[in-house]
């Protein structure tokens, strides 16, 4: 009950985030000199009528508070539009954002899988060359830029013709049987899982292991080393427990890095996500598009931070029990 209580009061706290952002994004894309039907006007197959819904829909002829109130009130009708192609904003989205949580789960699974073992590894191993060796690594893979990296590869891709240099699939995947389409998204996942499981694993490796030293050196384990506890014990049942908290903490922010990072990544490969659709829609000044994608990139990284508490109070019975009376 203490649980849901908590679960209920965070997603109502999410929606004064959700209208600031929706506000913010709202005024500045709305700000641009660029004509948001521009395009929607050029295309011929769209109807005069089509135009004028739209135009008094947005309220385009109004004052730009006004046009904000009407966008709102669709938005939450559910009513998103459609595209300055003419296309709807919801068939889209509904395209787009199952292919940005399947590259997104990918490199979070294997992130935690590598990077956490990993910087359990190299704090009992402190200061050994097996450390060091790490400290270089993630220092590289932090201070290379996503998009450079991503470039790199795309270069390696071509040169080699090993992977697929774009998409999500290839051009007969329909006639594929399904261990083949398997196996065909697989290869053209490889180039950009690659790109962000390296920026990824870089900076959880490196928080893993900060936080494991830091609980290494506290008292409680000083004690327990002194009273014959085994090093086994000493670090998977005392030391890891309190140090894993603040990496479940940071898993929230870990999606919300990868949402944002992705969109470089996606437009380089040109993958399918949501990331390239946002990127693409504000070239275009396509006011529909560029709202609902933004939203939805929003709503996707408040459930990302609501998962990271909920599974913060289930694995610390501290915070089970005081989070509860607070929440």
């Amino acid at each position: 009950m203490k649980l849901f209580i908590y679960i209920l009061k965070r997603i109502l706290q999410t929606i004064p985030l959700l209208f600031i952002v929706s506000l913010i994004s709202f005024f500045i894309i709305r700000l641009s000199p660029v004509d948001p039907l521009a395009e929607l006007k050029l295309n011929p197959s769209v109807s005069k009528e089509t135009l004028q819904r739209e135009t008094e829909r947005l309220g385009l002829d109004k004052p730009i508070i006004v046009q904000y109130g009407k966008w709102a009130k669709s938005f939450v009708r559910g009513d998103l539009g459609i595209t300055s192609n003419g296309e709807s904003v919801a068939v889209k989205l509904k395209e787009r954002i199952p292919n940005t949580l399947l590259l997104t789960m990918i490199v979070i699974f294997l992130s935690w899988v590598v990077g956490v073992p990993l910087g359990i590894a190299a704090a009992v191993k402190w200061k050994t060359p097996f450390d060091r060796m790490l400290t270089v690594l993630t220092s590289v893979g932090m201070a290379i830029p996503s998009f450079f990296f991503a470039v790199l590869l795309l270069i390696f891709a071509v040169k080699t013709g090993w992977f697929p240099i774009g998409g999500l699939t290839s051009s007969n995947f329909l006639e594929m049987s399904f261990l083949e389409k398997v196996f065909d998204i697989t290869k053209h996942l490889v180039l950009p899982v690659t790109v962000l499981f390296t920026i990824s694993l870089a900076g959880l490796q490196r928080q893993m292991r900060g936080n494991l030293l830091d609980v290494l050196d506290s008292d409680y384990v000083k004690f327990a080393r002194a009273k014959g506890v085994s090093e086994f014990k000493v670090i998977f049942k005392h030391a890891l427990r309190n140090a894993v908290n603040p990496m479940i903490t940071l898993l929230g922010f870990e999606f919300a890095g990868l949402l944002s990072g992705a969109a470089l990544t996606e437009y380089v490969f040109q993958y399918p996500g949501l990331g390239r659709l946002i990127l693409e829609a504000v070239l275009r000044s396509d006011i529909n598009l560029v709202m609902a994608s933004l939203m939805m990139g929003a709503i996707m990284l408040v459930v990302g931070n609501l998962i990271a508490d909920i599974l913060l109070i289930i694995t610390d019975p501290r915070i089970r029990d005081n989070g509860g009376k607070q929440a």
